[in-house]
């Protein structure tokens, strides 16, 4: 699952990853669920984990299909918002780098496969 996460701006919250899959392009938050965890509290803990921020979740934006090394990931996105807006965020555990990106940022990056056309059909693009 992953978080899409605006600030107060309207930029996103991207990451860089530090391990496959994908490694090296840019996309929202997440991981996997645990178990005996929901996918909500899976969210929060990989953007605590991967970016040091609280968030909270507000809902499901939708579901992606995301194939890598022989398998097909479904990932669940979640609309997340900042516990407090004042948090910086610092990249750890999978992420390399973590970033407010607006939209002209986002173009110029290399992001994973689908991101933007996800975010495009949940209208949920940055500023």
């Amino acid at each position: 699952m992953g978080a899409v996460v605006h600030d107060e701006h309207g930029r996103l919250l991207l990451i860089r990853r530090g391990h496959a899959p994908s490694r090296g392009l840019w996309s929202v938050p997440g991981g996997r669920v645990e178990a005996g965890e929901t996918e909500e509290a899976a969210v929060v803990r990989e953007v605590a984990e991967e970016t040091g921020l609280t968030v909270t979740v507000d809902g499901l934006l939708g579901r992606v299909r995301i194939p890598a090394a022989g398998v097909v990931f479904t990932v669940a996105d979640f609309a997340c918002r900042l516990a407090d807006p004042g948090q910086q965020p610092v990249a750890g555990d999978d992420a390399d780098d973590v970033a407010w990106v607006d939209a002209a940022r986002l173009a110029a990056l290399h992001v994973t496969a689908g991101l933007v056309e996800a975010l495009t059909s949940w209208a949920a693009l940055p500023h």
